[in-house]
């Protein structure tokens, strides 16, 4: 791995507009004889919806000219069938659009899912997990309400505007200087909403994910909050990026409110001078009473799409501000995609022999953090680092695995820097146990299976019986098909590490990184789970943050650190034989033991 610069606390970007589009687009590809159809329908459904006012307004002029019942009746049956035909059309036109829209959407859904998966995990820890979540749920949550209310209403709002104002124009074309007072009230409330909503709706969006990520912070370290009576502490920042929530939704609805005004004034003008224009008409002899009523008829319906376009831009705004966040998430994977490795012929390592030459690294916002560290892992070798808190053991462990690049220094695997060997051959190669491991919703058999998805109950139950889980796992209350993780059955700290040893084993990597993998398992547990370790590390390279001195001395070799830099290093004999820093720790640690 080579330098590279850090991107330390920045957020995931906002996409623009035409990024947000390119992105949308992608979701519906191949989606073009469903949207030909959705039109073909929508347009017949809002031509069956004018029959209806027609004939009402047919129906004035038969009375008033003395016509016959037979002829009311005729009319009647119109109205009927226009109805009926309208609803259907309606009702299909709905279905056939939200099966579109839905599809669009839970294509966007995996791509942005996919993308966060392959975004490397140094750029996920500088972003900060809360702006990931909120990404992942309010914003897909928004998306979605957009595409199942906005989405299908404004597509048959659209279709029944244009078809009703050809309708308008048939009557007569004057009726249509009523749109000289009506689209400039609309006009001006649109700008005037397009304007003033989106930053309100970004920033809501933000605002939402700043309080993910201190409630997501609590949550993850919910037994240490309840330990040190951290509550009242943790609940503040809460607190504030709530009542930001809050203040961002008030003017979000101030913004609508004032759009609705607009509406309210223009169905006020629009009613008035629908009724002027036909009263001069009528008067001149231009139309007759009756075509008059249909052109009220055919306004007042063309009014409800009208205002229901304006009524949905609430929903469509919030929706599109979810939808910029979202695309510019799968931006960033695209861009890191195309100036990583992604397509690009990749070395082949010609070893396993881990190589860190010069290694220097220090968080974008901080001081340097590893000063120049040196080491080499060769294949097969279990090292230890050994260190107080602070030495820089995690964060050169994690610079080794490649989560975090080096910001001067390389590291090698077989040759080969480490981000050259692709995402899919490092994470094959390279595996990283933190004392935080992860246990997936599912069955037990599932969580295994991530590891290695072929694998057989045979081979699963082999793994589990050589780090000593067997047993456990057999008295589950359904055994490999107990369901474990969020709302699953509650696994021990011993028994989750056990099960993240068994998916190391089932992986098969070159290199096994632990970084005080071992140190929740507590007195009763931990010798059971460096027995387990010590199964899962064998035959294979270790870089070992050892949090008990016993796992360290069972090493190859012990590497002491100290303020980022390695200052002992050698065999457990050797190195209590040389009376330093380690022989020093190795005899207190001795001492309270005993």
């Amino acid at each position: 791995m080579t330098a590279t610069t850090s991107r330390a606390g920045e957020r995931f970007r906002t996409s623009d507009a035409r990024g947000t589009v390119r992105i949308a687009r992608a979701s519906f590809a191949g989606k073009g004889r469903e949207t030909c159809a959705v039109l073909v329908v929508l347009v017949l459904g809002a031509a069956a919806g004018l029959v209806t006012p027609w004939a009402m307004g047919r129906s004035v002029d038969v009375v008033l000219e003395g016509g016959d019942l037979g002829d009311i009746a005729w009319l009647a049956a119109a109205m009927v069938a226009g109805t009926v035909a309208a609803a259907a059309l309606g009702g299909f036109g709905l279905v056939l659009t939200s099966r579109l829209f839905e599809t669009g959407l839970a294509r966007l859904r995996e791509r942005m899912l996919t993308a966060a998966m392959r975004l490397p995990l140094s750029r996920i820890e500088s972003a900060g997990s809360g702006d990931l979540v909120s990404r992942a749920t309010d914003d897909v949550s928004q998306v979605g309400s957009a595409i199942r209310t906005a989405a299908p209403a404004i597509s048959g709002a659209l279709f029944t505007v244009v078809l009703t104002m050809f309708g308008l124009a048939a009557l007569d074309w004057r009726f249509l200087l009523v749109l000289i007072v009506v689209l400039p009230v609309h006009y001006i409330g649109a700008r005037m909403y397009t304007r003033d909503a989106p930053p309100v709706y970004r920033e809501s969006r933000v605002a939402m994910g700043e309080r993910a990520h201190h409630v997501l912070g609590g949550i993850r370290g919910l037994a240490t909050v309840h330990a040190f009576d951290l509550g009242p502490r943790l609940a503040r920042p809460i607190d504030e990026h709530s009542w930001w929530v809050a203040r961002w939704e008030l003017r979000a609805r101030i913004v609508v409110n004032r759009l609705f005004g607009r509406i309210n004034l223009a169905e006020f003008l629009g009613m008035a001078s629908i009724l002027l224009v036909g009263f001069v008409l009528v008067d001149r002899d231009a139309v007759t009473v009756g075509v008059t009523t249909t052109a009220m008829l055919f306004f007042l319906r063309l009014f409800g799409p009208m205002g229901q376009l304006l009524l949905v831009m609430d929903d469509l705004q919030s929706g599109l501000a979810s939808l910029s966040r979202i695309a510019g998430l799968i931006e960033e994977c695209e861009e890191y995609e195309k100036t990583g490795t992604t397509g690009q012929e990749l070395p082949q390592p010609t070893g396993r022999e881990v190589v860190a030459r010069g290694v220097r690294f220090g968080y974008e916002s901080g001081p340097e953090i590893l000063h120049g560290v040196d080491l080499t892992i060769a294949d097969g070798e279990h090292v230890a680092l050994v260190g107080a808190s602070g030495a820089g053991k995690t964060t050169f462990a994690s610079v080794v695995a490649g989560v975090h690049p080096p910001t001067a220094g390389s590291v090698t695997f077989g040759g080969v820097p480490i981000d050259r060997l692709g995402d899919d051959r490092r994470t094959r190669e390279i595996a990283l146990l933190t004392q935080e491991v992860h246990v997936f919703s599912g069955s037990v058999r599932d969580d295994l299976r991530m590891a290695a998805p072929e694998a057989s109950d045979e081979r699963l139950s082999a793994v589990l019986e050589r780090i000593g889980a067997a047993g456990w796992v057999s008295r589950l209350p359904d055994g490999l098909d107990t369901e474990v993780g969020s709302g699953g059955h509650v696994l021990t700290p011993m028994q989750e590490q056990q099960l993240a040893l068994a998916r190391v084993i089932l992986l098969d990597p070159a290199l096994v990184i632990l970084d005080e993998a071992t140190a929740d398992a507590g007195s009763a547990g931990a010798d059971e789970l460096e027995r387990s370790a010590e199964e899962a590390l064998r035959g294979r390279s270790a870089l070992i943050v050892a949090h008990r001195l016993s796992h360290a001395a069972t090493a190859d070799r012990i590497v002491i650190m100290d303020d980022g830099r390695i200052v002992e290093e050698g065999s457990h004999d050797e190195l209590v034989r040389r009376g330093g820093r380690y022989a020093r720790l190795w005899e207190a640690w001795s001492r309270g033991r005993s």
